[in-house]
């Protein structure tokens, strides 16, 4: 499946299902989306989930919503979709019914810290930037260990900082001839969608493309919990 492929075609479905107009996925949508791609879960089942959602939206006698205005409503359905089309695949599962519980948080930021630290020792980026990060998310472990880490929005806006520092410095220091990799595989990859999204539709492929091929070309992890899985 092409990388845009699986967000168009996603974005699309619930277009239609919604059947109201005008829809496009928030920056939130698609990073959601992203963690679906990432954990393996087959565009299939998302389609899937997105058609079982709408059809218990319009089925209830009382609408919580009067308009279903992101993906992340067809969340549950989407994961349940997934569990039954996994067909004994263990992988897809658990990556597909992985929540925030404490355990689960604290071995994501165990995992980041040493990611990072291992990226310190690689050189390429401040020591000390990626040093105090490391030591962030090691408390954040500690936290969730303990049961005291709190509201996970305040987290992931936490989160969220540290991953766009993360990413400017890893902006900085990527290669010329990275950079033009980068590019070059944008344009080939976007190519055949440019004529059917609209300029804020390119601009959000756009730079969520760049951010993960500048994580990956560094081998760095992503920070946010959208990424836990």
């Amino acid at each position: 499946m092409n990388y845009f492929n699986y967000f168009t075609e996603v974005e699309e479905h619930f277009r239609r299902a919604r059947n109201s107009g005008m829809f496009m996925m928030s920056p939130l949508d698609w990073v959601l989306v992203e963690s679906w791609k990432d954990a393996g879960i087959p565009l299939g089942a998302v389609l899937k989930g997105i058609d079982r959602s709408f059809e218990k939206y319009h089925a209830a006698k009382r609408r919580r919503f009067s308009t279903v205005n992101s993906v992340a409503y067809c969340s549950q359905e989407v994961l349940g979709a997934a569990r039954e089309m996994a067909h004994g695949d263990t992988a897809i599962q658990q990556s597909a019914s992985a929540g925030f519980e404490p355990a689960a948080l604290a071995t994501f930021f165990t995992e980041r810290a040493g990611q990072l630290r291992q990226a310190a020792r690689a050189g390429g980026l401040p020591e000390d930037l990626l040093g105090g990060m490391a030591g962030t998310l090691e408390g954040l472990a500690e936290q969730a260990e303990g049961g005291e880490l709190g509201d996970l929005e305040d987290v992931e806006r936490k989160l969220t900082v540290l991953d766009d520092r993360l990413f400017a410095a890893a902006t900085v220091a990527l290669s010329e001839d990275q950079l033009l990799q980068v590019g070059r595989e944008l344009d080939a990859e976007l190519k055949p969608y440019r004529r059917r999204m609209t300029a804020e539709q390119l601009g959000s492929l756009k730079q969520t493309y760049v951010r993960r091929k500048t994580f990956e070309l560094l081998a760095l992890p992503r920070l946010s919990l959208f990424h836990m899985g």
